[in-house]
């Protein structure tokens, strides 16, 4: 009975309304699989490819002239992220007097009502922990050294915990060593294969693609776009090829080599400009130099000549370009879908139709990056919190003012993808001039669905 109404609409036509529906045309089938949900004609083609061709050979291009030989060498500083480091074992952890294990051998004295008094008593009237930890890779493979843990210390050791050490070869021999980390390899690396099973599982055939073009995504990340930034090309410049040909690698992967496909792209294409355009100015008037942490100052010190207010700009772009490609597919097949059930709509409808579904996305996507911001900064914004910081305060320093400057010029780029995407997929799928060919299988299918609605009057007269 479904396939009889969908043939009496007009509406279901494909293999995906059953066998019946296709019974009579062969020609207008359509697949959501891959590719648009119905065919365009050579002239739409060939506009879509004459904006998009010149642009992919500008960014294969810009990634031959701006591919770097590797990131430039120095010498390690020992500090933060910038250190030797080798895989440890703990392989022994027993109790011992803080007071006995004290440098100084003597009792700290102050104010205990302080954290600091109060961490002090503690290293000195508690008990700690001595742990044995032996060196399992490198030079000094199976060597072991002692290290002491204070009981007020948020990282605890246990026995057979394995660990990441720091190696500094310019200490004496008894303190080269030191726990820096836990070894995380094995959680990680579990929830990774969760995570990709269960994108298998439910994306099937696409899910495997999207694996693929995920992990394309990582190798345009690691050897592009940093190397290039160390070796010191322009940030803005390396982080508009990158995202470009991680957009472009992503989303036809993904997506198929298709005219709905392409319109999403060039969605996208608008989308990252403005963000640019935005960020380049925003940026710049709000005086934000990048450099706001440790991390981000140690890589200032290593290499001067980074433009550390240009990487601010283009980790901008790149962390929108996810969320863009979201929504710009989402658009662009709920504008092809429109098209699909109503083929007589002009552009306005499919428009207004289309913006309609984009209002709750936009609601739903700006939330999420807000929140996604709010929670990567949480003990940041609970230290202002405990410092009883007025909002105008915390919203005009450095750190705070270069997340909500991130947050509102990506969300401005991800508001206007919406209308953007939408209105150029109207435009091209109204605007589609129908070829012999699909003039044929339309005819095809619309006999198909008067014989099957004959039929389905028959039988409902029985």
């Amino acid at each position: 009975m479904g396939n009889r109404r969908a043939a009496m609409t007009g509406t279901g036509h494909g293999p995906d309304h059953g066998p019946g529906a296709g019974a009579g045309g062969h020609g207008h089938t359509h697949s959501h699989n891959l590719g648009p949900a119905a065919p365009v004609s050579k002239h739409l083609r060939k506009v879509i490819a004459a904006i998009l061709i010149p642009f992919t050979a500008a960014v294969v291009v810009g990634l031959v002239v701006l591919w770097p030989d590797g990131a430039p060498a120095h010498k390690r500083t020992g500090v933060g992220f910038d250190r030797q480091t080798q895989q440890a074992t703990v392989t022994k952890v027993v109790s011992v007097s803080c007071k006995s294990v004290n440098a100084s051998g003597e009792t700290p004295t102050g104010d205990t009502s302080t954290a600091e008094g109060s961490s002090a008593q503690q290293q000195a009237n508690g008990t700690c922990k001595k742990a044995t930890i032996r060196v399992d890779t490198g030079k000094d493979k199976g060597r072991t050294f002692t290290e002491i843990v204070q009981p007020d210390q948020s990282r605890q050791l246990h026995q057979g915990e394995k660990a990441v050490v720091a190696y500094e070869p310019s200490a004496p021999e008894g303190l080269q060593y030191s726990v820096a980390d836990v070894n995380r390899r094995f959680p990680m690396g579990l929830l990774a294969g969760i995570f990709a099973l269960a994108v298998v599982v439910v994306g099937r055939l696409r899910g495997v693609m999207a694996l693929v073009s995920l992990a394309i995504s990582f190798m345009v990340l690691t050897l592009f776009i940093l190397p290039a930034i160390l070796q010191g090309s322009n940030p803005l410049l390396v982080a508009v090829i990158g995202s470009s040909a991680i957009m472009l690698i992503a989303l036809y992967m993904c997506h198929g080599l298709s005219a709905r496909t392409s319109v999403a792209v060039l969605g996208t294409l608008v989308s990252l400009l403005l963000i640019g355009i935005l960020g380049s100015q925003f940026i710049g008037w709000a005086a934000l130099t990048g450099n706001t942490d440790d991390n981000t100052g140690l890589i200032h010190g290593l290499y001067p000549s980074i433009d550390m207010s240009g990487l601010l700009l283009a980790g901008v772009i790149i962390g929108s370009l996810g969320v863009l490609d979201d929504v710009t597919v989402t658009q662009t097949s709920a504008v092809w879908e429109l098209h699909e059930a109503n083929p007589s709509m002009g552009w306005r409808g499919l428009y207004r139709a289309g913006i309609r579904i984009g209002r709750d996305h936009i609601a739903s996507v700006v939330n999420t990056l807000v929140l996604a911001y709010a929670g990567a900064a949480l003990p940041l914004l609970l230290l202002f919190s405990i410092a009883q910081s007025s909002v105008g305060t915390v919203a005009n320093s450095e750190l705070v003012a270069e997340e909500i400057v991130r947050t509102l010029v990506g969300s401005i780029g991800l508001v206007a993808s919406v209308p953007v995407t939408t209105a150029l997929a109207a435009l091209v799928v109204s605007a589609d001039r129908a070829g012999p060919q699909t003039e044929t299988a339309t005819a095809g299918t619309v006999a198909a669905g008067a014989a099957a609605a004959g039929r389905g009057g028959r039988r409902r007269k029985r």
